[in-house]
């Protein structure tokens, strides 16, 4: 999808965010909480797709010591699978190297293999397995891990570069 652009949220998109966050996830986080991610969580970073002057879609993580650790990817629905998501975390990724950190882990329902299979593209790997993480349906999480962000980053990503 050609004519989106990613860029850092600020406090006007947590609607837009919401919005996103209430199609994709069975058990979404409250508005109060992203509102505090976005305007008060200094450990935080998050950034938004847009398309047309819409969010589309947003991406965040924690900044936790020497570790970044993302907390959600999301796009609307009718449009993935057109990069969109890569892009959100290629930003994360080039965003937790500008402030020094190579490391970078996650969670991810043991049911997404789309996500499982984006991740791993970007160098992520299984390394472990919560137990009844999400609390919809006791579902597994995948635990990934990229121990070296900044390797994927000197990939080249259509007119995007992204280095540490």
């Amino acid at each position: 999808m050609n004519g989106y652009s990613i860029r850092p949220v600020t406090p006007e998109d947590v609607d837009g965010v919401w919005s996103i966050e209430k199609m994709c996830f069975s058990v979404p986080w409250s508005r109060e909480s992203l509102v505090f991610e976005i305007e008060r969580n200094r450990c935080a970073r998050y950034f938004v797709a847009e398309y047309s002057g819409t969010i589309v879609g947003y991406g965040g993580m924690w900044l936790v010591i020497d570790e970044a650790h993302i907390t959600n990817i999301a796009v609307h629905p009718v449009i993935r699978r057109r990069g969109i998501g890569e892009a959100l975390l290629r930003a994360l990724m080039a965003e937790a190297c500008r402030l020094g950190i190579r490391r970078m882990t996650l969670e991810v329902r043991e049911s997404n293999k789309a996500a499982q299979n984006l991740y791993k593209k970007l160098g992520f790997v299984a390394e472990g397995k919560r137990k009844g993480y999400y609390t919809d349906n006791n579902e597994d999480a995948i635990i990934m891990w990229n121990p070296d962000i900044s390797s994927v980053l000197k990939e080249k990503q259509g007119d995007q570069t992204y280095d540490c």
